[in-house]
């Protein structure tokens, strides 16, 4: 009876884990199912519920995934892998919370943490708080902040690296791997499923779900020169409609990854969505093609 017991328990166990070597973020899309024009139309007793197909987009790949991660209510090209940029420093987020020597430590910027590419806003022997890279790299994402952070840890950028790869693995996302922490490095790879996965266990944190969402972050170096740092998520400005809440994302840009954009929004009734754009052929047109997918699911969508 216990040896029964025992199999029946294992075979439950089995349909709610995915096996080790499964895909984790590959699933069913079912917008074909789950999004249909007549949930906002009167229903005529001898017509059919008619499919809402997602807008077109230019994005080369593009997912829509439930913020509780179990619908994905629309996918374009999802697994075509390429260079994810600076979406990269949620990864790095998440490895540094899990190293993070405290948020009142100082640190001070030295040259290994001079890199090209992006806004300087830290300079050479500047010293600022750990919290302060921490919010550099996401709100602003700093290039030198995000090298800084990972430093920070105690870790060189090789453990800091297998640290970031293990924790995709650890999170299922099995078509991402990472060759720098910041995002520079076209060796650093991903699909629009697993950026959607990976930005719904980076918004999970609060620390981070906080961070993404500020559209400014002001703060001064220990030698008492300020710092005022923008967000480059633009779907933060406050005038944004009331109807569709954008609670921040992250960013990337390099000419190999082209203009990527992954965030999560909200509707009145509370529902969230995290969208994943990548490529998408312009600096605002991932924000614009992001917030048109995220309408359509809150429109015709139901999870």
């Amino acid at each position: 009876m216990l040896s029964l017991v025992a199999n029946l328990l294992a075979l439950s166990w089995s349909f709610l884990t995915p096996p080790i070597n499964a895909v984790y973020s590959s699933g069913p899309v079912r917008g074909t199912e789950a999004c249909l024009e007549s949930r906002r139309l009167p229903l005529n007793d001898d017509a059919a519920p008619q499919k809402m197909p997602a807008p077109s987009i230019a994005a080369k790949s593009a997912a829509v995934l439930t913020d509780d991660g179990h619908v994905w209510l629309e996918a374009k090209a999802p697994e075509r892998r390429q260079a994810i940029a600076s979406i990269t420093k949620l990864m790095t987020a998440l490895v540094f919370l899990e190293h993070n020597p405290g948020w009142e430590k100082e640190y001070t910027i030295s040259r290994a943490d001079m890199v090209e590419g992006g806004k300087v806003n830290l300079f050479l022997g500047e010293t600022v708080r750990v919290k302060d890279l921490f919010n550099a790299s996401l709100v602003a994402s700093d290039n030198g902040a995000t090298l800084a952070l990972a430093r920070s840890t105690g870790l060189s950028e090789t453990e800091f690296i297998l640290a970031m790869n293990n924790k995709a693995k650890d999170l299922g996302l099995l078509q991402t791997e990472f060759a720098d922490p910041v995002g520079l490095s076209n060796n650093n790879l991903s699909n629009a499923r697993d950026v959607a996965r990976l930005a719904q266990a980076a918004l999970s944190r609060e620390e981070i779900e906080k961070s993404v969402a500020l559209p400014a972050y002001r703060f001064q170096t220990l030698q008492g020169r300020d710092k005022l740092l923008e967000s480059t998520d633009w779907l933060l400005d406050s005038s944004s409609s009331s109807a569709l809440k954008a609670l921040g994302g992250k960013t990337g840009y390099t000419d190999q990854a082209g203009y990527c954009f992954v965030g999560r929004f909200q509707d009145k009734d509370g529902r969230s969505v995290i969208v994943a754009v990548l490529d998408t052929g312009g600096k605002n047109e991932r924000f614009l093609q992001a917030r048109a997918l995220a309408s359509w699911a809150f429109t015709y969508c139901q999870w």
